[in-house]
């Protein structure tokens, strides 16, 4: 007797296969996806202050969701605006200096290494003048390969801007619209789950709901520790500019690496520009070290992990996992799509556990 499908497996299979070519295409739309998803993610964690604000009333008339909408905008906004105007100060005061400084570092630099490196037989000058011999030489050696790599990276580059030009502006849009929508949206996505998982579904979702915003209430935390704990061991050390640069590194610890890496440099070049000796490298060496392996090994597992039920080294194996598969914004994304993960896991795991299956 041949095999046949049922009525019910002919329908599971169908909307599995157009359930798959609707994922091929996302992945096909990757790359003009970036301000939905931001948007998306932005719409996820501005809603409930969206939904504060929306239970208000002006009067005797409920407060519009529209001008709420706007509101927890424009407060988004302002909040960038506040750290741009923080570092653009540092910025204009420490560069001009840094360029004044750049001479007398290089000839301190080629005092101290340059000996070294002629024990070594290399008899490199890494001053003001051998270092402009050096870009001479280089630039009348290869003058058309340079220059040819230069025009392509500024027609990649310039590209590359246009688009998150084109990203920022269109990202306040997309989010006015979702979070104008978002009971709706979020009402119409449930409705298309199957009936007969409604119910597992809704939990799941409550679930993962619960540990976002555990999540986003431990990222918070972390931010705010390490920005007090740079601002401090900056000032300890004697930087003028402690409070600046603390705060700006741990506001942006949020995007892994450049938060890092932007106080980084900006406690470095102050460095430079405030002290004469290796006092102040060494002492940013040494705080911004304790603090990376303050974030990385303790206050991230416990702080974001334990609050999402992740171990620790889950954490550290998750953002090492999605920055290698999907990049820079594999990290950023790696902890929330984890916890997401752990409740699909959990729930798949019981299901495994009283299917026949396992059971006999």
């Amino acid at each position: 007797m041949p095999f046949s499908f049922s009525d019910e497996q002919k329908q599971t299979a169908l909307w599995l296969g157009i359930g798959l070519l609707l994922v091929a295409l996302l992945v096909a739309l990757g790359p003009i996806l970036t301000p939905f998803i931001a948007s998306a993610i932005l719409a996820y964690a501005l809603n409930p202050g969206v939904d504060w604000l929306s239970r208000r009333r002006i009067g005797k008339f409920p407060f519009p969701r529209a001008l709420a909408v706007l509101i927890v905008i424009l407060l988004l906004v302002f909040a960038i605006l506040a750290v741009i105007l923080i570092v653009i100060p540092v910025l204009r005061k420490e560069f001009p200096l840094l360029q004044d400084q750049i001479p007398n570092f290089l000839n301190k630099l080629d005092s101290v290494i340059g000996p070294h490196l002629q024990d070594f037989g290399i008899n490199v000058r890494l001053d003001g003048t051998g270092i402009k011999e050096m870009l001479t030489k280089q630039l009348s050696t290869s003058g058309d390969e340079i220059w040819g790599s230069v025009l392509a990276s500024v027609k990649v580059g310039g590209t590359a801007v246009l688009g998150w030009i084109a990203t920022i502006l269109l990202v306040p849009v997309v989010l006015f619209y979702l979070l104008q929508d978002w009971h709706s949206i979020v009402e119409r996505a449930s409705r298309l789950v199957p009936r007969r998982w409604q119910g597992k579904t809704g939990n799941m979702t409550q679930e993962v709901d619960s540990l976002l915003a555990q999540y986003l209430r431990g990222q918070l935390l972390v931010m705010l520790v390490l920005a007090i704990y740079y601002s401090t061991g900056l000032a300890i050390a004697g930087f003028d500019v402690a409070l600046p640069v603390g705060i700006i590194t741990g506001l942006l610890v949020f995007i892994p690496y450049v938060g890092f890496g932007l106080g980084l440099v900006l406690a470095l070049i102050a460095a430079m520009l405030q002290f004469s000796g290796w006092h102040g490298l060494i002492a940013v060496a040494i705080v911004y070290g304790i603090g990376q392996v303050l974030e990385s090994f303790i206050l991230t597992p416990r702080l974001v992990g334990e609050r999402i039920g992740l171990h620790p080294l889950v954490v550290i194996f998750a953002l090492m996992a999605f920055g290698q598969l999907f990049g820079f914004v594999g990290i950023l994304l790696a902890l929330p799509c984890s916890a997401i993960m752990s409740v699909v896991v959990k729930h798949v795991r019981a299901h495994y556990l009283n299917s026949s299956f396992y059971q006999h």
